[in-house]
């Protein structure tokens, strides 16, 4: 099953800043005649991505602009098939998009852990087991230098060299009109050329409690939501997809916003 979410409406606390002036100085737009649809954190929900597409498809059918889909990191772990996603993200792109891939912290865990197998320490905390599980690799059982090197060898072997080449090409930002897109966020004050890769793949509440407008409307993923969150300086579309099943997108034409969701089925 699918669902289909309509622009959300003003929370309480978006409500509260517009009436302490919290506005942006003019509305965010996107380059005229193109619709971007931005996804939030994929964690190895195959099922759901798929999903996703086949509504990003139906919904774009009509628009004859130019359609992109910005996709905002996270492609790995938790899940129970990341080696299918980044199969998926290769080769299935909706027809008729051209794509962007923003890095999230998992996937540069992951290529942490092919660099340097002792990282295994770090990454088995949030996600690395069901990640070698997808390419057909048994997880370390216990803390063993010797045991990760094997498993970084067998992944090493396992992983099809597009797959290694797709996550040493994912972008720390995209922007596009008004917009930013990262995975987690920025460092509010700074520019986002300025940024550094840990803040845009680690930060959270310095940017999230951050009730200032930033140079661009930031869309981000990496702290997990009920649903998706429209502010006037930012818009959150991670669902947890991986624990709710449900994965979430934003779409932007002109200066619209509306959400669109579908569920691992």
């Amino acid at each position: 099953m699918t669902i289909l979410a309509e622009a959300s409406q003003p929370t309480r606390r978006a409500k509260w800043l517009a009436a302490l002036g919290f506005r942006p100085k003019q509305h965010a737009r996107v380059p005229e005649a193109t619709r971007v649809y931005a996804v939030g954190d994929i964690h190895g929900c195959d099922a759901a991505l798929g999903g996703l597409h086949a509504r990003i498809e139906a919904d774009a059918v009509s628009f004859s602009g130019r359609k992109v889909i910005v996709y905002l990191g996270d492609y790995v772990d938790r899940g129970p098939n990341s080696r299918g996603v980044i199969d998926r993200l290769i080769g299935c792109v909706p027809e008729g998009f051209s794509a962007h891939y923003v890095k999230g912290n998992h996937d540069q865990a992951l290529l942490d852990f092919l660099a340097d197998a002792q990282t295994y320490r770090a990454w088995r905390a949030f996600g690395a087991p069901e990640t070698l599980l997808s390419y057909g690799v048994r997880p370390p059982l216990f803390d063993s230098s010797e045991k990760f090197e094997e498993a970084r060898q067998a992944l090493q072997g396992a992983m099809p060299l597009a797959h290694l080449e797709f996550l040493r090409s994912l972008r720390p930002s995209v922007v596009l009109g008004d917009y930013a897109f990262v995975h987690a966020g920025i460092r509010p004050g700074m520019s986002i050329e300025d940024q550094s890769e840990q803040d845009l793949l680690w930060i959270r509440e310095d940017f999230l409690n951050c009730t200032a407008a930033h140079e661009k409307v930031i869309v981000h993923g990496h702290t997990p939501l009920a649903r998706p969150l429209s502010l006037h300086n930012r818009i959150a579309v991670d669902t947890g997809a991986y624990a709710t099943g449900v994965l979430s997108c934003v779409v932007l034409e002109g200066e619209g916003r509306r959400f669109i969701q579908a569920d691992r089925g």
